[in-house]
């Protein structure tokens, strides 16, 4: 299994100078290292700039996986279609760009958009019924890129389409798709699943991406995760992803405004202090884990 960190752990705001956290996470002991889209319209928009980032991330023995969070206006289970639209043109023009980094991950609540918007109107069948039928044409894309898209189960604050294991599993059986999976996250499944360790056991081979953080979004072993349950579930169903840790835990900027981080929650959050919890995260988890 493969060790990763989101970026945005370190940032306030999606994009970032990803070239500056590349050798960083590497040297904390790190595998992988998550990076957001939104970096792909802006500072990484030219394919020369996505090459120089593959580059670094090859010079540096780190591989690189995508995240996303659609806005509104890239909605694929939308009624208008003119939203839908824009949606597959938004995932037409990224998926190409991360088959260029070899990148083989793009998860989120990509069926959707985020955050939710509990003003805006939800119609939870019909909408899932668009979502997988937009999402079978979006498949065909990622095929042909190689790139498999993770649909996160989010809780019911943040998502209304699927918010546990077995609702994911429903979806991905539906669109029919050997680069369509489920991609879970412990924050949220502690939230929404009955017994994460049985949630990551149904998943089975249909796991294809993870997150991991602590209950209120601090690094792994700073909470009150059951993590030896976590790392047996892993290892009961052979899992050889990536787990990905998603902290958050300084507020301000917009990452701290859409998760809902409305005050630092470790005591320090200069770089140093930051990077120090991320490290012995890295190593925590490769221990319980075991894999």
């Amino acid at each position: 299994m493969l060790y990763g960190i989101y970026n945005a752990y370190w940032t306030h705001e999606w994009s970032a100078n990803y070239e500056y956290y590349i050798p960083k996470v590497k040297k904390l002991g790190f595998d992988v290292l998550e990076i957001s889209c939104a970096a792909l319209t802006r500072h990484y928009a030219t394919d020369e700039k996505i090459r120089d980032l593959k580059k670094c991330a090859d010079d540096n023995g780190i591989i690189l996986t995508a995240g996303y969070g659609p806005t509104k206006e890239q909605n694929l289970c939308s009624p208008d279609e003119e939203v839908v639209k824009k949606a597959m043109t938004f995932f037409e023009m990224i998926l190409p760009k991360l088959q260029m980094m070899d990148i083989k991950v793009l998860g989120g609540g990509l069926y959707s958009y985020w955050p939710l918007d509990p003003t805006m109107p939800m119609d939870k069948e019909k909408d899932t019924e668009r979502a997988i039928k937009n999402m079978r044409k979006l498949s065909k894309v990622a095929e042909d890129c190689d790139v498999t898209l993770g649909m996160e189960v989010l809780n019911r604050y943040e998502g209304y389409m699927m918010n546990t294991c077995e609702e994911a599993l429903q979806f991905i059986d539906a669109v029919g798709s050997s680069h369509v999976k489920v991609m879970l996250d412990t924050f949220h499944m502690n939230i929404e699943e009955d017994n994460m360790a049985a949630a990551i056991r149904l998943a089975g081979d249909k796991l294809g991406h993870l997150h991991l953080g602590e209950q209120n979004r601090r690094v792994p072993g700073k909470g009150s995760m059951p993590w030896q349950e976590i790392g047996q579930a892993l290892r009961d169903i052979n899992y050889q992803g990536a787990a990905v840790m998603e902290p958050f835990v300084m507020k301000g900027g917009t990452v701290g405004s859409e998760i809902k981080v409305w005050r630092d929650l470790v005591p320090d959050v200069t770089e140093e202090i930051l990077d120090r919890d991320a490290k012995g995260a890295v190593e925590f988890v490769r221990h319980v884990f075991g894999i």
